[in-house]
């Protein structure tokens, strides 16, 4: 697991150069994806690369993360509403080809999700986020490490995150469904983002804690080919200077 500390934007280019170069290189890569603040800026230069002709969608596969139990696909804080917005309509990508947990149907994404990744060769590349405890999709605090796609209780501290991105906090949903950890670990590259000062606690315990369930997000210790891109900020505990 590598730690590499760089200003915010450079993140975002840095690890969409890396896509585009998996792309044109393989152009039906299998991505995995991931919503909330960290990734947004990486679905900018992306866009930014297909507009300026470098690389095309067409055949590229999507797996989102997770998603809320409860919301409609067109419900302006549901994951399928997040992902066409900040990325989507604004490539070529085939609508057949995007696939996210279903927040309505939660049994029966369970019983698929898995099998349709498998099918489509595996994860190429997985982008994460992470909670200020520790969450990586939304595997709280004592997901089994063994976990694959289920439904989870979030916990206060994520719903408490979560709440900027809603009117209230009573809005937040309080379950979703998510990858496991497993799941996540079984993709050939991942990269996880963390920027702000906010994250700085949970990437002080990735780098001083030993694997553990409580910390999940420590299980990306044992993936041979994980970078961890951290701004200034969120690396402060480390005492590292960009």
């Amino acid at each position: 697991m590598e730690l590499i500390v760089l200003k915010k934007e450079d993140i975002a280019r840095e690890i969409a150069k890396e896509i585009v170069t998996l792309i044109n290189r393989k152009n039906n890569a299998c991505l995995g994806l991931a919503t909330g603040s960290s990734p947004i800026g990486v679905y900018q230069e992306l866009i930014k690369a297909y507009n300026n002709k470098f690389v095309s969608f067409k055949n590229v596969k999507t797996y989102n993360l997770d998603e809320y139990i409860g919301l409609k696909e067109d419900d302006s804080q549901s994951y399928h509403y997040f992902m066409n917005k900040n990325l989507f309509e604004h490539i070529d990508i085939n609508k057949e080809n995007i696939h996210i947990p279903d927040g309505l149907n939660s049994s029966k994404c369970i019983g698929t999700y898995e099998q349709e990744i498998a099918k489509d060769g595996g994860i190429d590349f997985q982008i994460l986020g992470i909670g200020s405890n520790g969450h990586i999709a939304f595997n709280e605090p004592g997901t089994s490490f063994s976990s694959h796609i289920h439904v989870v209780k979030l916990k206060e501290s994520t719903i408490k995150d979560n709440s900027r991105f809603f009117e209230s906090i009573d809005d937040v949903p309080t379950s979703a469904i998510s990858m496991g950890l497993q799941s996540i670990l079984n993709a050939k590259r991942i990269v996880l983002i963390a920027t702000g000062l906010n994250k700085a606690e949970a990437i002080f315990r990735l780098f001083t804690e030993d694997e553990n369930e409580n910390l999940p997000a420590s299980i990306l210790k044992s993936h041979p080919n994980c970078t961890i891109y951290a701004d200034e900020e969120a690396a402060s505990k480390l005492k590292i200077g960009v």
